[in-house]
């Protein structure tokens, strides 16, 4: 476990995942990351790669080939390595080895950077391409923060308000977890999305391509807020465990198949493509 600090926050990673454990509020004392509860939900804030979401069979295809990859890729049960840490900083590095060829035909560097700034917890993606020729790839981040944030309070006391208005439109997901290529259309109070228990029963709210580039979590009861900015990410999931305790705020880069639609990893929606030799950065942030 590493743990980076300064006067405004305490954050721990561990190595498997390179996975966020705590984001301790030191302001007030308040524990702002899900806990992992294993009766519940048993992850903190899983990082995606290479890809998001599922891909239709489990199957990747790429050149003709098929390679098994499970949900959300295979980055969030590998160990990765720390190659470099301060006080405010740490690196974790996932190189492609024997293990993940047999499932992503590809080699890379895929590495992870904490960052302190003042308030804020800076988190960048970096691809790097060590392959000789092009690789493809999706990315995103899955953080689940504690609703209420402290005990005695109540779960619909508390909103996510988004950057600016907009017509929200989820994309529907299957019981199997693919698009169904369907959309609906998500009320907003304004900028707000009231958050209840029964918001998440028909899995989670998938946007594509959304204006917004900030989202809050505020409580009508008190002015403690969480924000997670993330500038670099095209689309959005929002997702709880139904009745669960947290909210999962997700900047991707890429997302789930649509049902009956089997591509190639080339060709697959939302893909992002690296030349050889190039290297790829993306970060959101996490601000208190």
């Amino acid at each position: 476990m590493t743990t980076i600090e300064n006067e405004h926050l305490r954050v721990s990673i561990r190595s498997k995942g390179a996975e966020l454990t705590s984001v301790y509020n030191k302001a007030n004392g308040i524990e702002q990351l899900w806990q992992a509860d294993e009766s519940v939900w048993p992850w903190h804030a899983p990082n995606l790669f290479p890809i998001v979401g599922m891909v239709l069979n489990n199957e990747l295809l790429v050149d003709g080939e098929k390679y098994t990859l499970p949900r959300h890729g295979f980055a969030r049960n590998s160990e990765f390595v720390l190659i470099d840490q301060s006080e405010v900083h740490a690196t974790y590095s996932l190189p492609n080895s024997a293990e993940t060829l047999k499932v992503y035909p590809y080699k890379f560097d895929f590495q992870i950077i904490y960052t302190l700034i003042e308030n804020a917890l800076r988190v960048t993606y970096k691809v790097i391409n060590l392959d000789d020729r092009t690789i493809y790839f999706s990315v995103g981040g899955h953080p689940a923060f504690n609703v209420p944030f402290t005990a005695g309070e109540n779960y619909d006391d508390y909103y996510l308000e988004f950057e600016t208005e907009e017509e929200l439109n989820r994309y529907v997901l299957s019981d199997g977890g693919f698009l169904t290529g369907q959309t609906e259309p998500v009320a907003l109070d304004g900028k707000k999305l009231r958050l209840t228990k029964e918001l998440f029963n028909r899995d989670a709210l998938v946007f594509k391509n959304i204006k917004s580039k900030m989202l809050v979590i505020k409580s009508e009861k008190h002015d403690k807020t969480l924000t997670v900015e993330y500038p670099h990410f095209d689309h959005l999931g929002i997702w709880a465990k139904p009745g669960a305790d947290f909210v999962c705020i997700e900047p991707w880069l890429g997302y789930t198949d649509t049902e009956g639609h089997p591509n190639d990893i080339s060709q697959k929606e939302a893909i992002h493509s690296l030349k050889h030799g190039h290297t790829f950065e993306a970060a959101w942030y996490v601000s208190v």
